[in-house]
Parts: structure tokens; C-alpha cells; sequence
């Protein structure tokens, strides 16, 4: 198999279409499929080599495929990281990237404003280990700078934070993590390589839910994370080929073919986004709208500075409370009720009975997910159908 040398040399727009392909004897132009668990040896001696790494090559498709391979030298090229390990779930990303580096007695930062099976791994997961956690409001800077403890090794947040859209400087929490001698790992899965690359201000880990935008057509799972050659060789790499949350080739192959209209997906998320986000600050029936896009937003600045465009998830407020929500959404006849984003099909969710129903009424409240809070992914339907979908179900309020 041959791959091109020059990818690292092409634009991004390029390199989601072309990076990484690595073509067979048969020249195909579509990437290759490999559903295979195991792979053949010349030898017996080869096999040898390859396990102690005297030798490249794949072993076992839990620990490397061809079509895997691919799949994470593209995320690779588009986040401008120096290597990538894909998992099955993006929460699979999220726990080896953690797993992997901290050990009992080590100490844990993290933003309060996480996805909630994040917030689970933070709050009830780690401690298990004996790994010491403290939960800190991202957007206050002192706040990470006074919890840095000498034990400190990861900071950890996601931002835009779901669903609340909190936007933190990426910068500012580098250079804290990197002062304290401490990685940075930032989930990216709302703002996406596309908008956002994290590692630009800093970042030492980035984590994505493939799910999501990746696959942005709500066909299959997937996660990826990406570092340093120094994290994945002396951390995730052992972690992950023992522990076994591994990509499927198939899985991989979907993502693949969906990385090639990634940017042209996500930048028109963002315009449809735009516009619904405006019709519903001006809608009697909305008492609130969170968009980093608008400029009432705490963090519109700083959205501009690390974001190309506001993303397309906007979180809002019906008028009332949970009943209202739920008549609302119920109401709803071309917009879809599921806690999927990042799909083509625009999706709406509340946060407080789903996503973040595991945390208490009290961690709810002080992150500001009320019960008239609902948080939709703005998909790629005509913005006027969106909107006057969006408007009859508000009627019904």
C-alpha cells in the first residue's frame, strides 16, 4: 500500500477529502474496507518482531487496522495533531484519555460545565480510583488558577460546554495547566476541527465524539483522540490495545467517507443556526436564547477569537417551566426529539431529563440547566421550515 507525501502540505479542505488514504494494489479510489480481526505473517519470526516492535505492521485489529489507520491520520491532518487513537464511543475517548495517565493519588481540574456522562467520569468514576477531582466554573480563571494542586496532572473541559454554551479560554487554562506541569485535554465535539482547533491555544489532548458532526448523519459510533507521539506511545497506546474499546473497521470506513463533506456540513449547520437563533430571540414565547453568536452572550468576544463561526447547537428557554418544555417539543412535527447532535436532522433534547438528568436539582441549577431549558442541534433543513416548525409548537405554549 502507498499513501501520498505530500498531505501534510495540502489545505484543510483537502486533506478531509484525500488525507491518510492509504490505496491497495487494486488502486481503488473509495478507501478500502479491511473486516478483518487478525492478519497472516511470513513467519514465524516475523510475528515475533512485530510483537516487540521491532518490526511495523498490524497484529490484531484491537489493537490496529488498515481502515482505522486511515480514519485517525485524517483527524490527524485536520487537527494539526502529531497522532491519533480511535475508539468505539466518543465516552470510550473520554475515559481512556483519562484512565490512561492518571493513577491514585494524582489530581484532577475540571470545568463544571460537562456533557453529562463526562461530568459522571469526573464526579463518580475517577474517585474510584483514588484520583482526586475538583469541579471549578470554566469561564472564571482564578477559579482553575487557586484548585492547581502539586499533584495536579489534567484540566479538563469542553467548550462550547452542552448545553449551556459556556465558552472558556482555551489559552488562559493552557498556560495554567502548563505552568503547574499539567496536560490540558479538551473536549471538542461542539465546535469541531472545523471551527475549532484546540491545540492552536495550547491544548494538549483534544477528544471528539465521532458520533456527532463527524458522522453528522446518525448512522454510527465512534470517538478519537489526539495528542502528542510522547502521550500515545508512553500513555493510550498500551492503555487502549489492552483494554479494548476499539474502533470497528466498518465504523471507521463511515467516518471516513463522512470527514469528506465535514466542513461543508458544519459550515452550513452554522448559517442555518444563525438564522434560527435570531428568529427565536425575537419570539414572545422564548424567555431566553444562548447562542455564542449573539452578542448578549457572556463570551461573544472570546467565541470570536477561537471559533471560526458559533457553532450550530442553540439553547434556549421556553415561557414557563418543564410542562411547557414538554408541550412544546411535543409539538414539534419536522424537528426530532433525541439527545443526538451534530446530525443532518435537526434534533431537539431537554437537557434536565436526559442529558443531564443524573446530576441533583441543586448541580442543575447552578450550572443553569432549568427545567424550561431545551437544547437543539440545528440540522441542514430550510431555515424557513425550521423556523415555522419551530413557531406553530411555540403557539402551543
Amino acid at each position: 500500500m502507498t499513501s501520498n507525501p505530500t498531505s501534510k502540505e495540502w489545505r484543510a479542505k483537502t486533506r478531509a477529502v484525500r488525507g491518510g488514504t492509504n490505496r491497495s494494489q487494486f488502486q481503488e479510489t473509495s478507501e478500502a474496507m479491511f473486516l478483518t480481526s487478525g492478519y497472516a505473517y511470513e513467519s514465524a519470526e516475523q510475528a515475533a518482531r512485530r510483537f516487540k516492535n521491532e518490526e511495523p505492521g498490524h497484529i490484531y485489529s484491537r489493537f490496529s487496522n488498515p481502515t482505522v489507520g486511515m480514519f485517525e491520520e485524517r483527524m490527524c491532518l485536520l487537527e494539526g495533531a502529531p497522532a491519533a487513537r480511535a475508539t468505539a464511543t466518543g465516552m470510550a475517548a473520554v475515559t481512556a484519555s483519562l484512565l490512561c495517565t492518571l493513577k491514585a493519588g494524582d489530581h484532577i481540574v475540571s470545568a463544571k460545565a460537562l456533557f453529562g456522562s463526562c461530568r459522571y467520569i469526573v464526579d463518580e468514576i475517577l474517585p474510584r480510583f483514588g484520583i482526586e477531582t475538583t469541579l471549578v466554573n470554566g469561564s472564571d480563571l482564578s477559579a482553575w488558577q487557586n484548585a492547581m494542586q502539586p499533584n495536579t496532572k489534567v484540566l479538563f473541559l469542553e467548550t462550547p460546554a452542552n448545553p449551556t454554551l459556556e465558552v472558556i479560554d482555551l489559552k488562559a487554562v493552557a498556560d495554567i495547566a502548563h505552568q503547574g506541569g499539567a496536560r490540558l485535554f479538551v473536549d471538542n465535539v461542539f465546535a469541531t476541527p472545523i471551527l475549532q482547533r484546540p491545540m492552536e491555544f495550547g491544548a494538549d489532548v483534544v477528544i471528539y465524539s465521532a458520533t456527532k458532526h463527524i458522522d453528522g448523519q446518525g448512522r454510527c459510533l465512534g470517538g478519537v483522540i489526539l495528542a502528542d507521539e510522547a502521550f500515545v506511545q508512553d500513555h493510550l497506546h498500551t492503555f487502549l490495545r489492552n483494554t479494548g474499546p476499539s474502533l470497528s473497521p466498518f465504523n471507521a470506513w463511515v467516518l471516513l467517507k463522512s470527514l469528506e463533506t465535514l466542513d461543508l456540513r458544519v459550515r452550513e449547520h452554522c448559517r442555518n443556526a444563525i438564522v434560527v437563533a435570531d428568529f427565536l430571540k425575537d419570539h414572545a414565547k422564548v424567555s431566553k436564547v444562548i447562542f455564542p453568536g449573539h452578542t448578549d452572550h457572556p463570551a461573544y468576544e472570546l467565541a470570536n477569537q477561537q471559533m471560526e463561526l458559533p457553532g450550530n447547537i442553540v439553547t434556549f428557554e421556553v415561557n414557563g417551566g418543564q410542562k411547557e418544555a414538554f408541550k412544546f417539543e411535543n409539538a414539534l412535527e419536522l424537528i426530532d426529539i433525541s439527545n443526538n447532535l451534530g446530525d443532518a436532522k435537526s434534533l431537539i433534547t431537554h437537557p434536565a431529563t436526559t442529558t443531564h438528568q443524573r446530576l441533583t436539582a441543586e448541580a442543575r441549577a447552578e450550572l443553569g440547566i432549568s427545567d424550561n431549558m431545551v437544547r437543539l442541534s440545528v440540522g441542514l433543513e430550510d431555515t424557513a421550515d425550521l423556523c415555522a416548525d419551530l413557531d406553530a409548537a411555540l403557539s402551543s405554549v
